[in-house]
C-alpha cells in the first residue's frame, strides 16, 4: 500500500488536525467575504476547485465501495441544509453582499466535530485511506450544494434589482 508504513493512528490523527485547520480557514475565509461585493464566480468556483481532489481516486489507498460512495454523499447533502439555511445575501451600496450569521460559524465547528467524532469512530472499522475518500466525498456532497443553493439565492436577488 501507498501509505502502510505510517501507523494508522498517525494518519487519523494527521487528517483530524487537517480538518480542524481547513475549518479554521474557511471561517476566516467566510468572515471577509462578507465584506467584499458576492459575484457568481465567487460562489460557485470553490466546488470546481475542491472537485480537483477527487484526482485521490486514482490511487487505490483511496478508493470507496460505491455504497459509502452513496451513504457519504448523503450525508454530506444533509449536513448542507444547516449551511444553506445560515447562507443568505443582502443588497448594500448598490451591490449584493453576504450576510455575516453569527450561527454559520458555530454550525460549522459543529459539523466539523460531528466529522472528527465519526471519523475516529469509522477509523478503527474502516481503512483510513477509505476513510479519506469518504470524508472528501462527504464534504463535496456537502459544498455543492450548498454553492448551488447560494448561486440561487443570489441570482434571485440580482433579479428583484434589475
Amino acid at each position: 500500500m501507498f501509505f502502510e508504513w505510517i501507523p494508522q493512528e498517525l494518519l487519523v490523527t494527521l487528517s483530524i488536525v487537517t480538518a480542524v485547520v481547513m475549518g479554521t480557514v474557511l471561517t476566516i475565509v467566510r468572515s471577509r467575504a462578507a465584506k467584499k461585493p458576492a459575484s457568481a464566480k465567487k460562489i460557485l468556483l470553490p466546488p470546481l476547485f475542491m472537485s480537483t481532489g477527487a484526482l485521490m481516486f486514482v490511487f487505490p489507498f483511496f478508493r470507496v465501495p460505491w455504497i459509502h460512495v452513496l451513504e457519504a454523499v448523503a450525508v454530506g447533502m444533509v449536513f448542507s441544509i444547516l449551511l444553506i439555511k445560515t447562507s443568505n445575501f443582502e443588497r448594500r451600496e448598490g451591490d449584493i453582499f453576504l450576510k455575516p450569521s453569527k450561527a454559520f460559524v458555530f454550525i460549522l465547528f459543529g459539523l466539523l466535530a460531528v466529522r472528527i467524532v465519526m471519523k475516529l469512530l469509522l477509523s478503527s472499522e474502516i481503512d483510513v485511506g477509505e476513510l479519506s475518500g469518504m470524508f472528501w466525498l462527504l464534504a463535496f456532497g456537502m459544498i455543492v450544494p450548498w454553492r448551488l443553493a447560494m448561486y440561487t439565492k443570489f441570482k434571485k436577488l440580482k433579479l428583484q434589482s434589475n
